[in-house]
């Protein structure tokens, strides 16, 4: 299972996002990308690459010129005139942009209906062009519910330029070129203090920007700025499917998207690009993890229901799923549902056990394990391969066959399961 993780411990901006998943393709998909976004139709517009060093770390900067300039380039004109949701690509509220630069700059606002209009008239896969109008319609709705009028009524300002399609259409194209299995972000740093709109100083995050963030776990970090734009915030809330640690995977590219104020800290986002590692297969010994424990009560299910419900979160991945039996309010008997996941994976098995029962409240708890390390090995029996569990760590090693092999020789042999295991342990001890 491929894996792509977003470190976002220096926010998320458009810009940043297209150039860290840039660094993930080849090159041959590097200079299609290139050539398919200049290829979009876009007057005026011009769409780059270029290599960028920061704190000694070497990136890539996603650049997008509109009639020669690109749109966050500092100017010696003051602040008066700012516009909402500023800063796409540097996505800090430190540089200038403005109005007196209309001759080079698209600054115009453009409503829901016309961003639509523009995207479907470009030559992409449908299910690019289907994801960026998705990405807008949740900034639409945002806005929507911040400003208190209709969808339609909506007008972007600084989203709505052509440089902010071109961030959110790239976006979109590279995660379908690339096609991760999944896709797992840090937590998110936002950055603090107070930003400059068109409806005056207004606090970090913006409110279009806080609401669209939602759900998903951010911290302001010590950084005095906007870290995180609305454009990067849609962007990570429609592709993100889990929030936290790294999770066990083998990395095979990183890329590195840099963003234009210099600071202390690398100011990146970091992609890693690889494949899933198993938990028995990366567990170190005398090893602990980390885990989510979900809990909730029913009292109106059958027991095939949660039989089923059962077996679909083990195969989405739930570490341990299982039921106790509880008496509930008014002395009915119910069942206690118990789901240990990886904390990343917790939204998505809260998803699966609202859809599979009827609980309308799930109880979560953050707990560490202590685990051994759990490998397996298969050894050669007269009855045929056997495969064993191998637990060991904590100064204890245990071995045990696996039961799907001891039934199917037990079936084969006309044993019971106990026979074949005392048989198959008699031959390994008579062997060692």
């Amino acid at each position: 299972m491929k894996i792509l993780y977003l470190d976002l411990n220096m926010g998320a901006a458009g810009d940043m996002l297209n150039a860290a998943l840039y660094e993930l393709l080849d090159e041959d998909a590097k200079k299609d990308f290139i050539a398919k976004m200049n290829g979009l139709g876009l007057s005026d517009v011009k769409v780059s690459a270029v290599s960028h060093k920061k704190n000694t770390i070497m990136g890539t900067r996603y650049v997008v010129e509109v009639g020669g300039v690109e749109e966050s380039e500092p100017t010696e004109h003051d602040h008066h005139h700012e516009h909402e949701h500023e800063h796409e690509h540097d996505h800090h509220p430190e540089h200038d942009h403005h109005p007196e630069h209309d001759h080079h700059h698209d600054h115009g606002s453009r409503g829901p209906s016309e961003i639509r209009r523009i995207i479907e008239a470009m030559e992409l896969p449908e299910k690019v062009k289907d994801d960026a109008i998705e990405v807008y319609e949740r900034i639409a709705e945002a806005e929507s519910k911040v400003h208190g009028v209709p969808v339609s009524d909506i007008h972007f300002h600084e989203v709505g330029r052509l440089d902010a399609i071109c961030d959110v259409v790239g976006f979109c194209y590279l995660l379908d070129t690339l096609s991760p299995d999944r896709v797992v972000c840090s937590h998110l740093r936002v950055g603090n203090g107070m930003v400059m709109t068109q409806h005056g100083k207004m606090p970090v995050p913006a409110p279009a920007t806080a609401l669209l963030l939602s759900g998903i776990p951010i911290y302001a970090g010590e950084i005095q700025g906007e870290l995180c734009t609305p454009t990067g915030a849609a962007l990570i809330k429609y592709a993100a499917e889990g929030f936290g640690k790294m999770p066990s995977m083998r990395i095979e590219k990183i890329g590195y998207g840099m963003g234009k104020k210099d600071f202390s800290e690398v100011n990146c986002v970091r992609a890693f690009w690889g494949e899933e590692v198993s938990s028995e297969e990366s567990m170190p010994t005398d090893g602990k993890d980390d885990v989510t424990e979900l809990t909730c009560n029913m009292d109106d299910m059958t027991g095939e229901e949660m039989g089923f419900c059962i077996e679909c979160l083990m195969k989405e991945g739930a570490k341990d799923a299982f039921v106790t039996a509880v008496t509930m309010k008014k002395n009915r008997p119910g069942m206690l549902l118990t789901v240990l996941c990886d904390p990343v994976d917790e939204e998505k098995m809260v998803r699966l056990i609202f859809l599979h029962t009827t609980t309308i409240g799930i109880r979560k708890c953050k707990k560490e394990r202590a685990v051994l390390s759990r490998s397996e090995v298969t050894r050669h029996t007269k009855y045929g391969d056997v495969r064993y569990k191998v637990s060991e760590g904590y100064g204890v090693k245990r071995i045990k066959p696996e039961y799907d092999d001891l039934k199917r020789i037990a079936e084969d042999k006309g044993l019971s399961v106990n026979e074949v295991k005392q048989k198959i342990s008699a031959e390994y001890e008579n062997c060692s």
